[in-house]
């Protein structure tokens, strides 16, 4: 074998080894499942336990943004209840505040499409990283 083609091999070996370590560790989770990777990392928070509202707190402010007729403000209050409704691990919560957000506005969101599934990654995801933050 040429020392072209020994060269070039190395190299591709070099290149799969680096895509792989550039995967996050949310992807890694996931599993290849790119519509919930995108869902995910569109409406989790990576550490819910700095966010200093409840989801109670969250709901009336989006509630009073909507009669007010800011739909704008009220979708990201909805999204905040919803952020915070995946770190406990409710999809029916998940789903209904997205879906408020959905409604308020013209944004669509994947998480919508399977929240159980979702949430269940979340959990592994906070599992596992959640214990070594401080």
């Amino acid at each position: 074998m040429s020392a072209l083609k020994r060269l070039g091999r190395r190299q591709k070996e070099q290149e799969v080894k680096v895509d792989a370590q550039k995967m996050s560790d949310l992807e890694q989770l996931c599993g290849g499942d790119e519509e919930t990777y995108e869902a995910l990392l569109n409406t989790m928070f990576l550490d819910p336990r700095k966010v200093s509202f409840s989801i109670a707190e969250a709901l009336e402010n989006a509630k009073k943004l909507e009669k007010a007729k800011n739909p704008f403000r009220a979708r990201i209050w909805y999204e905040v209840a919803g952020g915070l409704a995946i770190y406990e691990g409710d999809p029916e919560k998940v789903s209904e505040y997205f879906g408020a957000a959905e409604r308020v506005s013209s944004m669509h969101y994947t998480i919508l499409k399977n929240p159980k599934k979702a949430v269940a990654i979340a959990k592994q995801f906070y599992e596992k990283y959640l214990t070594t933050i401080s």
